[in-house]
């Protein structure tokens, strides 16, 4: 009686069955021992195809940024409309999996690939008349300002995943203590430094500082 086959380990299976894996452990539970006994082989198996758990890391952040879609603007998109784009998608992609933000804010490389496509969507904002600089530090800052607020998020969900009544008892408690404080005002009226409005708010003022800034460098 034949053995059924299992898949043919290669680096694509590796990042794939971590991903899988981080989404039920978190990056803290997450190591090479428990990858092998998830693919049912024995460690150094996988070191065939990773030299180090931080590559296998690495590989893990890259296929996440590539899943939220890497590249210049459609044809007829404005820069403000493909940022907007482009950063929904990076956070919905972050969001994808647990820990995702932790993951790929710690990633010490990404592969040639995703830097190729990075410098395609410089150059696109290069032919909107940006600079180089402004370019890069346009990019970057919306990038950092998506992996803080995901960062955010998710960690809130882990501390209020065993009692999520915790921070709504919490608020209660200084509604009835009766404090006057424009906190409080603000959160009678549903207001929230997390959520897609807090998110498209900042979004928004990212843009509209970087236009201005654009403005400015013109003669």
């Amino acid at each position: 009686m034949s053995e059924t086959k299992r898949p043919a380990l290669s680096r694509d299976t590796l990042i794939e069955a971590a991903l899988r894996l981080l989404d039920q452990v978190g990056l803290d539970g997450l190591t090479v021992r428990r990858l092998a006994t998830e693919l049912d082989v024995r460690s150094p198996a996988l070191y065939w195809h990773i030299r180090t758990k931080q590559e296998l890391l690495d590989g893990m952040a890259d296929a996440i940024i590539l899943a939220a879609g890497m590249g210049p603007p459609r044809a007829g998109e404005t820069w403000q409309s493909w940022l907007t784009r482009r950063a929904h998608a990076y956070r919905a992609s972050l969001l994808a999996h647990r820990d995702g933000a932790r993951l790929v804010a710690n990633a010490a490389s990404l592969s040639p690939a995703t830097i190729r496509l990075f410098d395609e969507e410089l150059t696109a904002l290069v032919d909107c008349g940006f600079s180089p600089a402004l370019a890069l530090h346009t990019i970057g800052g919306c990038t950092s300002y998506i992996n803080g607020f995901v960062l955010r998020e998710q960690a809130e969900r882990q501390e209020s995943a065993g009692d999520p009544s915790q921070r709504l008892a919490a608020v209660a408690a200084l509604l009835d203590a009766g404090m006057d404080a424009t906190l409080l005002r603000a959160l009678r009226e549903g207001s929230s430094p997390l959520g897609e409005e807090a998110f498209d708010h900042g979004l928004r003022a990212l843009i509209d500082g970087t236009t201005a800034a654009l403005q400015r460098s013109k003669p």
